[in-house]
């Protein structure tokens, strides 16, 4: 249960803002990190911190794109395909990267490395090909700098541990 070990961070969390119920997105964080995505009971246990309904909570993360229902990769790879980035080739990027993974958008590869998602929207058409991994932003993407960015990120996630 999130309270019992993170007792601290819940509090501090809490004492920013003037109503519980303004802690759910930050609180929703902490659950996911602590079960890789916001399971049913991650959602009652943020439910239960601020005094709302589980659907109320659970209405919030469905809301947004960063909070994950069913268990991930460790690396997110979200690709904007709204109309103005697949003007400037994002379908064309989404099969390279499905067909370069082996996995189709909403799936994670069998190693659990990436899992793969289309978004409607990550604020930067004018870079598109737009890539968020996890939270960061890969820009103006092409098939090279994908393949590179991934051998990179396996290179990574074999020396260290990032906690996901």
């Amino acid at each position: 249960m999130l309270a019992d070990k993170y007792h601290d961070q819940i509090d501090a969390i809490l004492s920013r803002y003037p109503s519980k119920r303004s802690a759910v997105l930050p609180l929703l964080y902490l659950a996911q990190r602590e079960y890789g995505y916001c399971s049913e009971e991650a959602i009652k246990d943020v439910a239960g911190l601020v005094e709302l309904e589980p659907t109320e909570v659970f209405s919030v993360a469905g809301f947004y794109s960063l909070f994950h229902r069913d268990p991930t990769g460790r690396y997110v790879l979200e690709v904007c395909n709204d109309l103005p980035c697949a003007l400037r080739g994002a379908d064309q990027f989404v099969d390279h990267v499905c067909k370069r993974l082996g996995v189709k958008p909403g799936e994670t590869t069998p190693d659990g490395m990436f899992t793969v998602e289309t978004v409607m929207c990550l604020g930067a058409c004018d870079r598109a090909p737009m890539l968020q991994v996890n939270l960061d932003y890969h820009e103006n993407m092409d098939p090279d700098k994908f393949d590179a960015l991934i051998e990179e990120l396996r290179r990574k996630a074999a020396g260290a541990d990032d906690g996901h």
